[in-house]
């Protein structure tokens, strides 16, 4: 897991997976406790963790497999 994303992409990862965490907080508050609402927001809130993670190493999963990226 070496560095493969520069400032920018570490600092728009980072922006992304906490928009990601803010919106998985809102649908479980919101969600009244529906089902659709609870796996959304789950989903929501690992992606954000994972994306949170990928710019707080520097690492990104995508480029790592060889897929280039805009930023």
């Amino acid at each position: 897991m070496k560095c493969n994303i520069d400032a920018r992409g570490k600092a728009a990862r980072l922006i992304f997976g906490i928009v990601l965490v803010l919106v998985a907080v809102v649908l479980l508050l919101i969600g009244s406790g529906e089902t659709w609402s609870i796996i959304a927001g789950i989903s929501c809130l690992v992606g954000g963790g994972f994306t949170i993670f990928e710019g707080a190493s520097g690492w990104c999963a995508v480029r790592a497999m060889g897929i280039k990226t805009k930023i």
